[in-house]
């Protein structure tokens, strides 16, 4: 049984909000680094630079983050851009759906390794299940779940949605 938490609508509505917050916290930034965990994480973050880039004239970059979600211990967490590039500038690392936190956190650890001048975390979905302390800067919408309960979201052309079965 699936029940529909946001619909396409609510979704566009949501990413716009984000980048609202996003650009008013980087007010006087140049660049704007947006960092995707691969996946969902990437997808939400490619909607959050299309609503910056239409927003302000501060340059947006897109950067891939990729590392194993299941272990993350296994293997390095790599980014689509090398640490120089990002080096001392703002960063919004993106997942699509906070549930224990290990991949965000373990994706805010690696950014740490270098200089920056901020680093904060956005979501569409925040669960409210962490076993580590990293929390969402910038949330779609907090959901108090049971543990048997999985949130599922869904990026296609059109038809974007969060449901939850």
């Amino acid at each position: 049984m699936q029940n529909k938490i946001l619909s396409h609508q609510k979704i566009q509505h949501k990413v716009r909000r984000i980048a609202y917050q996003i650009l008013e916290t980087n007010v006087t930034e140049k660049e704007i680094i947006i960092a995707g965990i691969e996946g969902g994480g990437l997808k939400f973050a490619k909607k959050i630079q299309q609503v910056l880039r239409s927003i302000t004239d501060a340059e947006i970059t897109l950067c891939k983050v990729s590392m194993n979600k299941s272990n993350p211990l296994e293997g390095e967490v790599k980014t689509s851009i090398p640490a120089e590039e990002y080096k001392n500038k703002s960063i919004v690392l993106v997942d699509d759906v906070l549930n224990s936190g290990t991949t965000l956190i373990y994706g805010v650890h690696h950014f740490l390794r270098t200089p920056l001048k901020q680093l904060k975390t956005a979501v569409l979905v925040n669960r409210n299940h962490k076993k580590y302390p990293v929390k969402a800067d910038y949330k779609g919408i907090s959901l108090s779940t049971s543990l048997q309960e999985h949130v599922h979201v869904q990026f296609e052309a059109k038809n974007d949605m969060v449901y939850l079965d």
